[in-house]
């Protein structure tokens, strides 16, 4: 659409170009005759059938000016056209070379047909930017968080090998520990890169939530009872198309976040219809979340604090799991604070597939 806008646009101007070029020779000619008979009136008898001379000059003298304007004409639009597509393929040469940070000038936006292409390619080139920035960030983080088990995993393997370390049952169920660890962070980023890239396969079945719910807290409650919380379930029977795996491990990384940062005491799982969603809500009693960071809680490689985070075992890929799995559902992962002050994070997933429904509580 945009091609034949600046076509028709080139047409209209050349075309206007030409009609300038004959009213002026035109009109200069009738001009130029009306002066010159007033003054000088031809002789007696018929006018000659072909033009003479100074009719020839005249003409002459006409179209030469005519030309002018029209390759001045020429000139100014074959600037404001040439000028962005010429910024634009020396910027695409610099971005081809490697120079990520290249953008190419619009001119003075009089084609505005070019002026977008020129806003697009600016904005594809941002895009692109961010997402090497964006990749080189991943990469060092990555490296990170893999760096620390694995110096531990080497250290002390090498210790066994070495005779540094006697064999125990202590010391094999540190190392189980670690690779764990590792399996759990390979398996989190899995998920994240493909939730990014929108390739997260999810097998959407009627699914008791409720019971999903209550295994992902069995399987955590050892856990949370040995780091001082208790457990308090809230809910009621809902059958919903979803992924349950994936939901239990959504769950289980609520649980997990709050296990390693939320104060000790209550916990409370709950789930609670409102309008057309699904609110699964994990909540703690505290200390919550910094204002400032609220907002970015859910971002891949968050932290709060990172020092409290390297001494809890945090990787920042959590919560990103559960955004990527609420969102993979068509819902999403919010966090807001309680009233008590203590910190809600909450799955919601929108209740609108057929085949859903939920059971009112038992009396």
């Amino acid at each position: 659409m945009s091609r034949h806008r600046l076509s028709r646009q080139i047409t209209l101007s050349m075309s206007a170009v030409v009609a300038v070029a004959v009213m002026i020779v035109f009109v200069g000619s009738f001009t130029f005759y009306g002066i010159y008979l007033t003054y000088y009136p031809p002789p007696p008898g018929p006018p000659p059938l072909l033009p003479e001379a100074p009719d020839f000059v005249l003409i002459a003298v006409l179209l030469l000016f005519a030309l002018v304007i029209a390759i001045f004409a020429a000139l100014r639009l074959t600037k404001r056209i040439l000028v962005p597509l010429e910024s634009l393929a020396e910027g695409a040469r610099r971005i081809a070379a490697g120079d990520l940070t290249a953008r190419a000038s619009p001119g003075d936006r009089s084609l505005g047909e070019t002026a977008r292409l020129v806003d697009d390619f600016n904005a594809m080139a941002q895009r692109l930017e961010d997402s090497v920035a964006a990749m080189a960030s991943w990469n060092a983080a990555i490296a990170h968080e893999l760096r620390t088990p694995l110096t531990i995993l080497r250290g002390r393997l090498h210790g066994l090998a070495d005779g540094v370390f006697a064999p125990s049952d202590e010391l094999f169920r540190n190392l189980l520990s670690q690779v764990e660890g590792l399996s759990r962070l390979v398996d989190d980023l899995r998920i994240v890169t493909l939730s990014e890239s929108r390739r997260l396969e999810m097998r959407f079945e009627p699914t008791d939530l409720e019971q999903e719910i209550r295994q992902a807290v069995d399987a955590m409650r050892p856990a949370l009872v040995e780091a001082g919380f208790t457990i308090e379930l809230e809910t009621r029977r809902i059958v919903l198309a979803c992924d349950g795996v994936r939901l239990r491990q959504a769950l289980l990384a609520l649980l997990e976040n709050a296990k390693r940062y939320a104060t000790q005491g209550l916990l409370r799982v709950s789930t609670r219809a409102e309008e057309d969603d699904i609110v699964i809500a994990v909540e703690d009693q505290g200390p919550g979340l910094a204002p400032d960071f609220a907002p970015h809680a859910f971002d891949t490689f968050s932290r709060a604090e990172a020092s409290r985070s390297r001494r809890h075992g945090g990787a920042g890929l959590g919560l990103s799991v559960v955004r990527a799995i609420a969102e993979a559902h068509h819902g999403r992962a919010q966090y807001r604070a309680s009233a008590a002050g203590g910190a809600i994070f909450e799955i919601v997933l929108p209740l609108s597939r057929a085949g859903n429904h939920i059971d009112e509580p038992a009396e």
